[in-house]
């Protein structure tokens, strides 16, 4: 990272479970997803795990992953999409609280639940973390809509809109096959009028 936040990287690692077009798989499908999910980060859960845990996982980080679209100015995220999710975060907030924990080297969030609850009220906690340190807008999710993949942007302008160069060439190679469709699509009219 090139703030070193751990914030961070808990929000990359959580929004990058989904499944994506290079052969990711959806890794909140289920209970046993989740779980393995959550030993492979080296979380400790009290409790069982549920299918209705990955469910609200998964729509947790869906929210975020459409967050961090709009830090890339992806213009495939419509209005209503990051009303939803901006709606979803709130509710998350009500139903993964915090707790402010002060000492004399600073305040830190915590999860007043436990079990998976305590997992995604972390990941809020990291959140709001990177906010308050202006960090937040800088966690971006790739505009090459198979990939998505979360990524933080290192440039000093932050203008990085792909997480790798090879995403980037994908989205430019599709731009011109269309522009090259567009234009035969053309051609052939003129010659039939």
């Amino acid at each position: 990272m090139g703030d070193g936040s751990e914030a961070a990287l808990a929000v990359i690692a959580f929004a990058n479970t989904h499944a994506d077009g290079g052969g990711g798989v959806e890794q909140f499908a289920d209970a046993d997803g989740l779980r393995t999910w959550l030993r492979s980060t080296g979380r400790q859960v009290t409790g069982a795990v549920t299918d209705a845990d990955a469910a609200e996982a998964r729509q947790l980080r869906d929210a975020v992953v459409t967050i961090l679209l709009t830090h890339s100015a992806d213009p495939n995220v419509s209005a209503v999409a990051i009303e939803e999710s901006e709606a979803l975060l709130r509710r998350a907030a009500d139903r993964y609280p915090l707790r402010a924990t002060i000492d004399r080297d600073g305040v830190e969030l915590r999860p007043i639940a436990d079990g998976v609850s305590a997992v995604l009220a972390a990941i809020l906690a990291a959140v709001t973390e990177l906010a308050y340190t202006g960090s937040w807008s800088r966690l971006k999710a790739c505009r090459n809509p198979p990939c998505h993949f979360a990524f933080y942007d290192r440039t000093r302008n932050t203008s990085a809109a792909y997480c790798s160069n090879a995403c980037s060439s994908q989205v430019s190679m599709r731009a011109i096959r269309a522009r090259r469709r567009a234009q035969a699509t053309d051609a052939d009219a003129d010659t039939q009028s």
